[in-house]
């Protein structure tokens, strides 16, 4: 199975960026950021991405638009301070283009100033990745 994983994160905690650095480790697949189109078709798209103002992000949303004919299945992974998944933004989306979502995702709560401090965990991480290849 082809896969890949892209990221977005404009947060200087870096909270998704340490989620998709994870997950590549545990798939031995490149975490690239949204910047990076896809260069071939993939049967499995790991999406890592965060909830900004109750939404998922513009270049979240413009990186599955411009790469929609290459991506088989959107597999969703998240962080969050709010406690919300972005799943369901994603779904929009993914469902607008005419591409597959799959129903499972993995969400777990980040922080953010003050809230939630020391999330994700280890444990987090390791539940990612368990969660990942089982996926993959």
């Amino acid at each position: 199975m082809n896969t890949a994983i892209r990221y977005f994160t404009k947060s200087k905690k870096g909270n998704t960026e340490k989620l998709a650095k994870t997950i590549s480790k545990a798939l031995g697949v490149e975490a690239l950021t949204v910047d990076e189109p896809l260069t071939e078709k993939v049967d499995r798209l790991f999406l890592v991405n965060a909830m900004y103002a109750a939404n998922i992000d513009k270049e979240v949303k413009d990186f599955l638009v411009s790469n929609k004919d290459k991506i088989g299945e959107v597999v969703n992974l998240n962080t969050s301070a709010s406690g919300k998944s972005t799943w369901g933004n994603v779904k929009k989306v993914t469902d607008a283009q005419g591409i597959k979502l799959s129903d499972k995702e993995f969400h777990c709560s980040a922080s953010w100033i003050f809230i939630n401090k020391g999330l994700p965990s280890e444990e987090d991480f390791k539940r990612a990745c368990d969660f990942v290849k089982s996926m993959a």
